[in-house]
């Protein structure tokens, strides 16, 4: 996993650390008062002459600092390229131009190592913009030195686990990150113009609920009091518009007690927002223009996210029901679809393969799970890549969605597919109190025979919807999945800083 010759490399960095102390300088400095960041220097002086920046800038004093990526000596004349958090910038380092113990600081210099210049701006023999140092600080000595390649599988697990030195390494890494900032800091900014209000919400609770996922189990000592890390922030969310804050939402993380893949993570991020007075046919238009405004100002920002995509946001979104993509893809006989028994049986029989158990669980599916089931078998796969909000979902599987009021087996539900991934969940809320302490009478009971996803009985939920919640819709978006489907990255580790990892050997 490390380089053979690592131990023989940090021995000779710690050997110039020891060498800088015994000549009185610091190999970790304290702070450094940078002025002009790499990007700035280029911004301002980058269209100018080296005629223009000798008559008018030879007084300048720009300071910056940054890691040390590139060095090259020609005796008395020294190239060094520095990188901070906006980009690169050289340093012409000349003897002539510094003081003899900060021109010896070179021999001690590695690449890694965090260095401050200060100096005039200047165009080099070849034309490259550059700092001409007048002053040259060694601000923290890099005794490891960092990977020169991250090419190997077992590399991209190095870098998922030292993610400090893939950033450091790899430029286009760093982006990514700052996209995902980007847009986070647009989607707030977009609920905030319509008006939506930022809150939040526990992240330990008594009860599981809000989703159908298995939840993390802690332990409060000082209470000894069982708690589950949440899984969604929605029970929560719905008692603040009973309160009257009618537009709410959050962002912020979640934990399910799931496998990991590459779509998925134990600890993830997700918006949630919840709109009073609308229904999941306005969030729907919410939605497209939401994701339009975020793209829009994404590749604003970073063109290349733009390049080789396969899918177009383009409004308006397709829309198919659920029932109706299963009849299509599966190409069931007419009325078959409706027909619980014959359904069930067409079921089981498509799964000759399957263990006499697995059959027996197939048999015994509710009609409206199968019909979910048969979609994520069948459909799901052949959505393609544009956007489409599948909706109409069964009852059995939404137990916080209101009923349709043409079809009470089906709830006004959609879920949003990008390139074939889910990307958003989301419906016309339940804000009848008697209707919700029946359905989670049934998850109770779905818990009891084991199923363990199923949610707890929130009572203190019921008694809210009991004081009277204006009828909402709400929807709930994976904040990593977005940053994927955006970014271009086919793993949720490629978007999530600090993934979970099995502890080290």
């Amino acid at each position: 996993m490390d380089n053979p010759d690592k131990t023989t490399l940090e021995q000779v960095r710690r050997q110039k650390a020891r060498r800088l102390r015994e000549r009185g300088i610091l190999p970790y400095a304290s702070g450094f008062r940078v002025t002009d960041p790499a990007r700035s220097v280029h911004e301002r002086y980058g269209s100018l002459t080296a005629e223009a920046l000798e008559a008018e800038h030879a007084g300048t004093r720009l300071s910056m600092a940054g890691r040390l990526v590139a060095l090259r000596s020609f005796g008395k004349t020294v190239f060094l390229v520095l990188r901070d958090r906006s980009g690169e910038i050289q340093a012409l380092v000349r003897k002539n131009d510094l003081a003899e113990d900060e021109f010896g600081l070179l021999e001690d210099l590695d690449l890694g190592d965090h260095v401050g210049v200060t100096g005039p701006p200047i165009r080099t023999r070849t034309g490259e913009l550059s700092i001409a140092a007048r002053s040259l600080v060694l601000l923290t000595k890099s005794v490891r030195p960092l990977p020169l390649k991250w090419s190997t599988v077992t590399d991209v697990e190095i870098r998922y686990r030292q993610r400090y030195a893939d950033l450091a390494c790899n430029p286009d890494v760093a982006e990514d990150f700052m996209a995902r900032a980007l847009i986070i800091r647009e989607l707030r900014a977009f609920l905030d113009r319509q008006g939506f209000l930022e809150v939040e919400t526990p992240m330990a609770a008594t009860l599981a609920g809000g989703a159908a996922a298995r939840p993390f189990l802690t332990h409060h000592n000082a209470l000894d009091l069982d708690l589950y890390l949440r899984i969604a922030p929605e029970l929560y969310l719905k008692r603040l518009i009973v309160g009257g804050l009618e537009r709410v939402y959050e962002i912020g993380k979640m934990f399910r007690n799931e496998g990991i893949s590459t779509r998925h993570n134990p600890e993830f991020t997700m918006l949630e927002f919840y709109m009073a007075y609308a229904t999941y046919e306005d969030l729907m238009d919410l939605t497209e223009a939401l994701l339009c405004h975020v793209d829009e100002r994404l590749c604003e920002a970073f063109p290349r996210y733009a390049d080789g995509r396969t899918f177009r946001l383009a409004r308006p979104f397709r829309r198919i029901a659920m029932k109706d993509a299963v009849v299509h893809r599966a190409e069931l006989p007419a009325g078959l679809v409706d027909d619980e028994e014959g359904l069930r049986r067409w079921h089981v029989e498509r799964h000759p393969e399957a263990s006499p158990a697995d059959r027996e669980t197939i048999a015994r599916m509710s009609h409206g799970t199968r019909i979910f089931t048969l979609f994520e078998e069948i459909v799901e796969p052949s959505l393609g890549h544009d956007p489409v909000f599948v909706v109409d979902f069964p009852l059995d599987v939404s137990p916080l969605s209101r009923k349709k009021e043409t079809d009470g087996s089906l709830v006004d539900r959609f879920e949003l597919y990008i390139e074939g991934r889910e990307l958003s969940n989301a419906f016309t809320e339940l804000n009848d109190p008697d209707d919700q302490a029946e359905r989670f009478r049934a998850q109770v009971e779905a818990k009891r025979r084991g199923d363990e996803e199923a949610m707890d009985f929130d009572e203190d939920y019921v008694r809210a919807l009991e004081y009277g919640m204006p009828p909402p819709a709400g929807l709930g978006l994976g904040i990593d999945r977005l940053v994927m489907l955006l970014c271009g990255k086919q793993s949720i580790r490629d978007v999530i800083l600090f993934p979970l990892m099995k502890p080290e050997e």
